[in-house]
């Protein structure tokens, strides 16, 4: 059994989230709240609340135990962008592009 949460629109490159997804892909999910919960990266903070609403939705939607679930697939998708415009050199303008995510978490059961 399958058990998804997704959370958008997070404000962060998803090229950062992807390196924090990629340190927790496979492992037990409560381990990878522990580990979540050390990381100095800003985007393990979001990442770690996605995986505990997919824990959440374990729990309270279908009535199964946490400890048997494993993060299965993450991954981070690019949102919209924010595209800003700050005042350059000689009357010009530098572009600035603020990135946005979508974060994908899929719990899978461990098969005795």
């Amino acid at each position: 059994m399958e058990v998804r949460a997704m959370t958008k629109y997070l404000p962060i490159a998803p090229r950062k989230l992807a390196l924090v997804c990629d340190k927790v892909r496979g492992m037990n999910a409560e381990q990878a709240l522990v580990v979540l919960e050390f990381m100095p990266q800003k985007g393990a903070k979001l990442v770690y609340k996605t995986v505990a609403s997919a824990i959440a939705n374990a729990r309270n939607n279908f009535d199964r135990n946490p400890s048997a679930f494993f993060v299965s697939q993450i991954w981070a998708g690019e949102g919209p962008k924010l595209k800003r415009y700050k005042a350059g050199a000689r009357g010009r303008y530098k572009p600035r592009v603020r990135r946005q995510s979508h974060l994908w978490v899929v719990l899978a059961e461990k098969e005795d």
